[in-house]
């Protein structure tokens, strides 16, 4: 198959080499700032022949020195910058199994039913916010989950076989909360005092202003608007963004985790130790301890858990501690049935509200940016090319129609691509579209058989924040690795990252602490209503806010000339701006079935 020898570096060393003097040895020099001169991937080999490169600092004088390992005779002719130690690279090398290349079954099985353990975390934290606060029950909130659970699979496989065709997993959305909360918080429902009455009349009230939302951010992916937003994007600009993908979330990774550090804090270490560690110190004929590190972990600190619970440790603990810590205390295996198929408007006819639909239409707005910079790293960790703008606006057009499957069948938020998932890609270095859409097999498999599924689901929070600390980690690297295509010595490109991090850190900063936002609740304590909860989130999201000003200040500062477009790698970047620019293109994102001759990508 022709993505085996991408996957497997056997591409990459063909591809280098046939491009000779030609287009990709422009494409390094112009991301390294070195127009005048090409540089060989011969010199760039490790082995003997004539590699080159200058052994001391910059005017070096005649020290000169062999890049590679074996003999040759040295060069001194060519310029210190032209000898670069680590070659760019389009495709991210390493990964076993890319986009279109499965494993063996039995392994691709156990991989996706990993993937369905890490997706639970936010499945059962969303609900676990939201639906008390509504006046529900246990038997309600695991009514809940299933059903988040359901749409959430049918999500992930509508996304692999017809949106970005990337193996991103769709969750619920964190976003959606504080408009959410908002809508359960309303003084319409004071009114009922019967807690399952308004249980039931607050949900309706969410239905409907996710079903409104739904048709505004699937017109947003269908219609073409957020692909021309995405093209005024360049390698400067997607750095912050995806960056702070993973590292905006970093509330719920340690402070998550501590609070219940017994459990949360040697989940960490077992979690670190097998997955970096015990690779090296028991060495497999075939990776298992870092590809399965997560079934590994959570397998021992969940006994670990059980231990201290039956044991009788938490018994004069606060109640919150016992909430958090206990393996016994989630609720959802006794109220669970055994089995249960969500289905449309289970909970009664929707009703709409012009203001909360607003506010859930700026969570949307907030959760598609979160999705695009999901969907970069995705790529990276799949070991495709980088995702056309065209593609990621029909990704979110289906993530639209997800947030309609969540509007219709009842769930208390949004969908977005998960970021946790496309961290695992990073620690499996199993990029595999086939293993997802197991996963999602699960996810609708686990969700009808109730007790099955909500055995899994009473896995302790701290535990899976344990594993966010590595996995929002591993996104964020996925930024970073952008880093390679800009020329870090321009001082625009180091005022444009800097600053943009720095705003993507201190201004929802400013807007947590002025607009009092709990995150233990979601509560926002504020009085203005719906404009606020749009205010609120759209600057409480670091990706946001980060990703508006490094696009603002790329696009504005400077006019477009060669040294600006070199600095940012946009002569190469324009490759992957028209999806007929790049014939990969149609080996990772096509369609099935020869849909794209009917729905053409542009």
């Amino acid at each position: 198959m022709l993505c085996g020898f991408w996957c497997n570096g056997a591409y990459f060393g063909l591809l280098e080499v046939a491009a000779g003097e030609g287009e990709r040895e422009e494409w390094g020099g112009l991301a390294h700032g070195s127009a005048n001169k090409k540089i060989s991937q011969k010199d760039m080999a490790q082995g003997g022949g004539n590699n080159a490169g200058n052994t001391g600092n910059s005017g070096g004088g005649n020290n000169a020195g062999n890049t590679g390992n074996g003999g040759g005779s040295n060069n001194n002719n060519k310029k210190p910058e032209e000898v670069q130690p680590q070659p760019v690279k389009e495709q991210l090398p390493g990964i076993q199994y890319c986009i279109n290349s499965p494993p063996p079954w039995p392994e691709a099985v156990v991989l996706g039913f990993q993937h369905y353990v890490l997706m639970l975390g936010i499945t059962v934290l969303i609900p676990s916010i939201i639906v008390p606060q509504m006046g529900g029950n246990d038997a309600e909130k695991a009514r809940v989950i299933q059903t988040l659970l359901f749409v959430s699979g049918l999500s992930t496989l509508l996304q692999s076989l017809f949106g970005t065709r990337l193996p991103s997993v769709v969750v619920g959305s964190y976003s959606y909360i504080i408009p959410t909360t908002s809508i359960v918080l309303a003084r319409r429902y004071n009114a009922y005092t019967d807690p399952h009455e308004r249980f039931m009349e607050t949900m309706r009230g969410i239905q409907g202003a996710l079903i409104i939302t739904a048709c505004f951010q699937t017109a947003m992916g269908f219609l073409g608007f957020w692909r021309n937003a995405v093209r005024f994007l360049s390698p400067l600009s997607v750095v912050p963004y995806v960056t702070l993908t993973g590292f905006g979330l970093y509330h719920l990774g340690f402070p998550m985790l501590s609070k219940c550090v017994e459990i949360g804090l040697p989940g960490l270490i077992v979690m670190v130790f097998i997955s970096q560690y015990l690779p090296q110190i028991l060495i497999p004929k075939r990776p298992i301890w870092d590809r399965f590190a997560v079934l590994f972990s959570v397998s021992i600190v969940w006994i670990y858990a059980q231990l201290l619970t039956s044991s009788g440790v938490y018994n004069n603990r606060p109640a919150k501690t016992q909430i958090s810590c206990r393996t016994d205390r989630a609720g959802l295996f006794t109220a669970a049935p055994w089995v249960y198929i969500p289905y449309p408007f289970q909970w009664g006819s929707p009703t709409f509200h012009a203001g909360e639909a607003f506010a859930m239409m700026a969570a949307s707005f907030v959760s598609t940016f979160e999705s695009t910079g999901t969907f970069f790293a995705t790529a990276r960790y799949g070991s495709a090319t980088p995702v056309p703008p065209s593609v990621i606006s029909r990704g979110v057009g289906w993530l639209g129609v997800g947030v309609l499957l969540n509007g219709m069948f009842g769930c208390v938020t949004g969908a977005c691509a998960s970021v946790e998932n496309a961290g695992l890609l990073a620690l499996t270095r199993v990029g595999s579209r086939r293993v997802i859409q197991i996963s999602a097999g699960f996810m609708i498999f686990f969700s009808v058989f109730g007790k099955f599924g909500a055995l899994f689901a009473s896995i302790p929070l701290p535990i899976v924040a344990a594993l966010y600390c590595v996995f929002f980690g591993y996104v964020s690297s996925a930024g970073l690795g952008f880093l390679q295509f800009c020329n870090l010595n321009s001082f625009r490109t180091k005022f444009i990252l800097g600053f943009s991090f720095f705003m993507g850190i201190s201004v929802p900063q400013y807007f947590r602490e002025y607009y009092h936002i709990d995150f233990r609740s979601g509560h926002v304590h504020t009085s203005s209503g719906w404009f606020d909860d749009m205010v609120t989130v759209i600057f409480m999201s670091h990706t946001t806010v980060a990703a508006l000003v490094a696009l603002i200040l790329d696009c504005s500062l400077s006019p477009e000339t060669d040294a600006t477009r070199k600095d940012t790698s946009l002569k190469w970047w324009e490759r992957f701006s028209l999806y007929s620019s790049d014939l990969r293109n149609d080996e990772f994102y096509g369609l099935p079935c020869r849909l794209n001759n009917l729905f053409p990508t542009l």
